[in-house]
């Protein structure tokens, strides 16, 4: 995959002329793979001329890796003829399904981690590579269950998925956090169990914080809590490729920059959080792995509304 790219952002329209206009100090952009891949008019003019100034990688939703449906074939020749067109450093998506019968979810939804599953996972990712002609890149997703039939963990399945593969990890710090949060675990150990050597690609996003459980939104700043396992992240990687997510509410190219800042002092030991008064995880549960005994209990319609009509959700809380 060549050296670490350094510290990147997305592409995104909202910044299309300031790009333009600008160009600015970025080392390199992400490009959602489906906005573009569709598209022979602006977008793929605005990511051609990107590609022609900085390195672009792209990043996938709707691979559905781990769906019993067969993969797309269509999509795969679009996506390949994408990447070749810009010379994309990688390819990415998730490690995930997408959706069932022909039908898209529009949701990035876990699989159970068992031998079984692992197998299936393992011939779809050969395939998706011979037809890429190129390494795929898979990304841990957020999660808020776990299947009775997951008897591997996470980090283990990922390493034996790389090494029967010669696949690549996109590690998203923020998801991990989230994911032990949710499921209890240990973020530390799960990042020590990694196949660093196989990590090709760091992401840094948002999430919100609802009491007993956490939601991925990519809608705010990196939350204090991950920083620290950022940290670790990026040295246990030698300072792999690093992207910031910004998809919801998304602000001014200056602002994402200056969080892209504290993620570069981060990595050089410079705390950009309340936490490095009180050490390294500041005594955070999910570091140690436990959720909080009384954990809050929030109400969630708050969230949904820029997703459903209000009309169609109707949760309350209780105490």
């Amino acid at each position: 995959m060549g050296p670490p790219l350094g510290f990147g952002l997305g592409l995104r329209h909202q910044h299309f002329d300031y790009i333009l206009t600008h160009w600015p100090e970025v080392a390199w952009f992400e490009a959602i793979s489906e906005n573009f891949m569709d598209s022979a008019g602006w977008p793929r003019q605005v990511l051609h001329r990107v590609a022609e100034r900085y390195p672009v990688v792209l990043h996938g939703v709707s691979l559905s890796i781990g769906s019993q449906d067969p993969l797309n074939e269509g999509y795969l020749k679009r996506l390949r003829a994408l990447a070749d067109e810009v010379q994309a450093a990688w390819v990415s998506d998730h490690l995930c399904w997408t959706g069932v019968a022909g039908i898209n979810s529009h949701d990035l939804l876990p699989l159970p981690l068992n031998a079984e599953v692992l197998a299936h996972v393992v011939a779809r990712v050969h395939r998706v590579q011979e037809a890429l002609g190129r390494a795929l890149v898979l990304e841990n997703p957020s999660t808020y269950l776990r299947f009775r039939h997951s008897d591997i963990p996470e980090p283990e399945f990922l390493s034996a998925l790389c090494q029967a593969t010669g696949c690549q990890l996109l590690l998203d710090v923020n998801n991990v956090y989230v994911s032990a949060f949710n499921a209890g675990f240990d973020a530390r150990a799960y990042l020590d169990a990694l196949p660093w050597e196989r990590v090709a690609q760091i992401h840094l996003a948002g999430h919100q914080h609802c009491g007993t459980h956490i939601v991925d939104t990519h809608d705010r700043p990196v939350q204090d809590p991950v920083w620290p396992l950022f940290a670790q992240a990026w040295a246990q990687s030698n300072g792999a490729s690093t992207l910031l997510e910004w998809d919801g509410d998304v602000p001014s190219f200056e602002r994402l920059q200056t969080e892209l800042a504290r993620a570069q002092a981060c990595a050089q030991g410079h705390w950009p959080s309340p936490l490095a008064e009180g050490g390294l995880d500041a005594q955070d549960p999910v570091v140690h792995g436990a959720a909080p005994s009384s954990p809050l209990s929030t109400p969630i319609g708050f969230l949904m509304p820029p997703v459903m009509p209000r009309s169609t959700v109707h949760i309350e809380a209780q105490a």
